[in-house]
């Protein structure tokens, strides 16, 4: 009798167990489509031992042979926290990934499958047919408002107007500037023709209909077949100047407005497009613009703000032009708490909410490039949180802090084919991610004294960091959990006291194999590793356990990760040096650094086949780092201009 019941308690215990690890699934999101890339999420319950799996399969719609794409991530569990700021999430359980690499304006079909070895029941077959985006344009069926400076001399096209407010709402002078009685309609252009538009605020009767604040506040709702532009006219530089003003054009509450071709300059914050819990601007796009001299570019941080462009436009900020700093250190310390020097630029670009686009952007002299509002706790609803946010093709010199922060992103973040030179803090930096994947690739970086190549911090989750070409070490021992790196090089200039790498798990999902390093010479600790068994949950590691190694040989031999990587020199290229470890406060520019390899290196061929990534390359296997050999490098920065902005 003892037996039996000792038998039917362990068979009811395996069949909870076989339950628990029987995944089931859940809702499925499709979210915002960009020009180039599809995101998803797929919610389950169950699946305790994590073996479930989501393959991917896509095609143009109407084509017959599927491909393979990348499987979602496996997300869900990883505590993301810290505690100075009360900040403390779970992620959710489920699966999150992108199709990569796709055409704008083009329709696809996706397939996904779930299957379980424990079981799998609910819908566990999807299939979603999603278009994705194209650049926006001006409607070329709408009116066009001519607007003309205050000083204009000369003949003037009809209708025409005095001021942008003046044409986009009707607006009067001194206490009239708020009665709008004829306001711009969907579809509309107003044409900026060239002139000094400059606010005088403390003027009751304001020419820019802008008294007190010289802020022009756009409100109205275009559509997304007809937006209302507002462009210059290609008869000499239309310059916004702010006159030291706080906010230039503020957007908050707007639907698809254009800002094209217009340059924006001597103002705190030049698009103001959202303030947190308050209201935000959908769909904006502002593109071919120069912004100089300004605190912030464009910046949102409401969740509900979604689908932005901002692409090929030139960022100039404050920040000091001839020496690299740091936000602390007794270079510039002052009276703050951390010893920090006067913030004088923020952002060029700071977003919040889904489906933004930022790409091709030139900028430089911020504190930092570009960035995702750190944010905190995200929010469910998958239309207010940052998902499917796509930062790519832009070239970044001289921030204080970060080039690219993804801090607040939640799933499906896209870095790739940027190129950064001079940082001073960090590079690419998820501080932190709330369970990603947010994907690292193809990206450049030169001259980060601080040895944090990737800033990840405060416990960040899904991180897939492949082919980046980094010229300095990886040194961050904070834990981030779901962490792969493939495809890359990380080449140290000799730094004293600094290991080239460090990998810093915080559970058992983690890997490592196909990069290449160039070890620190002197250096005895070159490789450090933190990586918990299986099953382990390792975010407060002690010291203890930690490991260091000096050969990628002993690395490999104690952890079994990295069974092809390889260790290189900077003979792998054409034509490069390292930054000088001594001299961190040294200038670099981008034009006069060689990033390609020399063909035959032996970063040549070096790499693994990830599909949607990597499939055009040439040889018997992908090459490492940022560049395929024998091609041409990516087009960084605005695609307009034809010189070096960042030269001497």
């Amino acid at each position: 009798m003892v037996n039996r019941q000792i038998l039917f308690m362990m068979a009811a215990l395996s069949a909870a167990a076989y339950g628990q690890n029987a995944v089931t699934a859940g809702r499925f999101v499709v979210e915002h489509p960009t020009l180039l890339n599809l995101g998803f999420e797929w919610a389950i319950s169950g699946d305790a031992n994590r073996n479930a799996k989501v393959a991917v399969k896509y095609r143009k719609a109407g084509e017959a042979v599927w491909k393979d794409a990348l499987p979602l991530v496996r997300v869900g569990g990883e505590s993301i926290y810290r505690r100075r700021e009360n900040l403390d999430y779970t992620v959710p359980e489920g699966f999150a990934g992108s199709i990569l690499n796709l055409q704008p304006g083009t329709e696809y079909e996706c397939s996904f499958e779930m299957t379980d070895p424990d079981g799998a029941s609910g819908q566990t077959r999807q299939t979603a047919k999603v278009k994705t985006r194209t650049e926006p344009k001006p409607y070329g069926g709408g009116r066009t408002l001519h607007v003309y400076g205050p000083d204009h001399q000369g003949p003037k096209l009809e209708p025409n107007f005095t001021s942008v407010l003046q044409a986009y709402y009707g607006a009067g002078l001194g206490d009239w500037s708020v009665v709008w009685e004829r306001r711009a309609q969907p579809g509309d252009t107003i044409l900026v023709h060239a002139g000094m538009y400059r606010p005088e605020k403390l003027n009751y009767v304001d020419p820019m209909m802008t008294p007190f604040d010289g802020t022009m506040s756009l409100t109205l709702k275009g559509t997304p077949e007809r937006p209302i532009t507002i462009k210059g006219a290609g008869d000499g530089e239309a310059v916004f100047d702010g006159a030291g003003n706080h906010r230039l054009f503020d957007v908050m509450g707007s639907r698809y407005h254009i800002f094209e071709n217009i340059t924006v300059r001597n103002t705190d914050v030049g698009i103001f497009a959202g303030q947190k819990e308050v209201t935000g601007a959908v769909g904006l796009a502002v593109k071919n613009c120069r912004f100089e001299n300004v605190g912030f570019g464009v910046w949102t941080e409401y969740a509900g703000s979604s689908d932005f462009y901002i692409a090929d436009n030139l960022f100039l900020g404050r920040e000091d032009r001839f020496r690299l700093i740091g936000w602390t250190g007794p270079l510039w310390a002052s009276a703050g708490p951390y010893g920090s020097h006067q913030l004088t630029s923020y952002y060029a670009v700071k977003v919040y909410g889904p489906g933004h686009v930022i790409a091709h952007n030139a900028i430089a002299y911020f504190h930092d490039a570009i960035g995702i509002s750190t944010y905190g706790t995200p929010e469910q609803d998958p239309d207010r949180r940052a998902s499917s946010i796509d930062i790519y093709g832009n070239d970044m010199h001289m921030s204080n802090d970060d080039f690219v922060e993804t801090d607040g992103g939640v799933h499906n973040v896209r870095v790739f084919q940027n190129r950064g030179v001079n940082a001073f803090h960090g590079g690419y930096s998820s501080q932190p991610v709330f369970g990603g994947p947010v994907y690292f690739y193809r990206n450049v970086l030169y001259h980060v004294p601080s040895g944090v190549a990737f800033k990840f911090s405060a416990k960040p989750a899904g991180l897939f960091v492949w082919h980046n070409t980094i010229i300095g070490e990886q040194a961050i021992r904070d834990p981030s959990a779901n962490m792969h790196y493939r495809n890359n090089l990380f080449l140290g200039r000799d730094t004293p006291n600094r290991g080239i790498m460090a990998w810093a798990n915080a559970t058992d999902a983690h890997s490592t194999d196909y990069n290449g390093f160039r070890p620190n010479r002197g250096v005895k600790a070159q490789y450090t590793w933190l990586g918990p068994k299986a099953g382990e949950q390792l975010y407060e590691p002690k010291q203890t356990d930690w490991k260091t190694f000096e050969t990628l040989a002993a690395f490999r031999g104690a952890t079994g990760q990295e069974a092809h990587g390889v260790e290189v020199d900077f003979d792998i290229f054409e034509k490069l040096s390292p930054p000088n470890p001594t001299n961190r406060h040294a200038v670099y520019h981008a034009m006069d650094l060689n990033f390609r390899l020399k063909t035959g290196s032996k970063a040549v061929d070096a790499g693994v086949v990830i599909p949607t990534v990597n499939q055009g390359f040439a040889g018997r296997a992908p090459d490492l780092g940022a560049l395929e050999a024998g091609q041409p490098e990516p087009k960084y920065g605005p695609r307009w201009i034809t010189w070096a902005p960042f030269y001497r």
